[in-house]
């Protein structure tokens, strides 16, 4: 079944939506970021993604106390991504409770690190593959690298990470559907399961993505289309499982 993971990104520490990953297009959502994940919770969410804008953009952990704050309240687990540059940054996420860190400029610029970490931490690191263009970008989405999104994932998926979230700029906040034959040509190449990111804005989109599943896909996360009303999140949990359930065959299942 493919999980259905609310986002909450935090920048000064508010809910806030980017437009194609752009720090000038922002539109706030809420003030209350505790509020919202429990609101998410409620609704049947079976985990949180959160990502610190502030450290993406500076690499300093801005939002922090907001972050712990969150995981104390709720009881699902939460995967964290945002600024996260160095080994002992992970660590310390890890150890404060933190079920799962996602790395993305740091597999770039330091992969063995990526690699010890899984290592050292199975099923707590993710992969975080954005990409522009087939190309992997860094810093917040600020830089873009000349490393194909697609052979990152092959590498990285070998070194004992849990799951890779790939990310096409080009759709991110449009609500305009994801870019199916990028998810594809990511979760092709990858050994590990691979969560979805960017553009869905419809219930029709969830489920375009059901037939991924076959090649790897076991999760999507959604931002924009929860906040605006598109998507009611209790009703998505229960298309894609009753969907999956109904109308797939179970076997050879990846999860998240």
């Amino acid at each position: 079944m493919i999980e259905i993971i609310p986002a909450i990104d935090l920048l000064d520490g508010k809910c806030v939506r980017l437009h194609q990953g752009n720090y000038n297009l922002v539109t706030e959502f809420s003030s209350d970021p505790i509020q919202q994940a429990l609101i998410w919770q409620e609704k049947g969410a079976t985990r949180l993604h959160v990502v610190d804008l502030d450290g993406a953009k500076t690499g300093k952990p801005v939002n922090d106390l907001t972050i712990k704050a969150i995981k104390k309240e709720l009881t699902i687990p939460i995967q964290i991504g945002g600024g996260i540059r160095s080994k002992q940054r992970a660590e310390e996420l890890i150890e404060a409770g933190i079920d799962r860190v996602i790395l993305g400029t740091i597999a770039i610029e330091k992969p063995d690190i990526v690699n010890k970490l899984a290592l050292r931490y199975p099923g707590k690191i993710i992969l975080g593959l954005d990409a522009k263009d087939g190309k992997v970008a860094t810093r917040g989405w600020l830089n873009q690298s000349k490393t194909k999104a697609s052979e990152l994932a092959k590498a990285l998926s070998e070194s004992g990470i849990s799951a890779i979230i790939s990310t096409d700029i080009a759709t991110d906040g449009t609500l305009k559907g994801p870019n199916l034959n990028f998810l594809k040509e990511i979760a092709t190449a990858s050994k590990v399961p691979v969560i979805a990111s960017g553009g869905i804005g419809t219930i029709s989109d969830v489920l375009s993505l059901l037939p991924l599943e076959s090649y790897g896909i076991c999760g999507v996360i959604i931002g924009r289309a929860l906040y605006d009303g598109q998507i009611d999140l209790s009703e998505a949990i229960h298309v894609a499982k009753n969907q999956t359930i109904n109308d797939l065959s179970t076997e050879n299942m990846n999860t998240c």
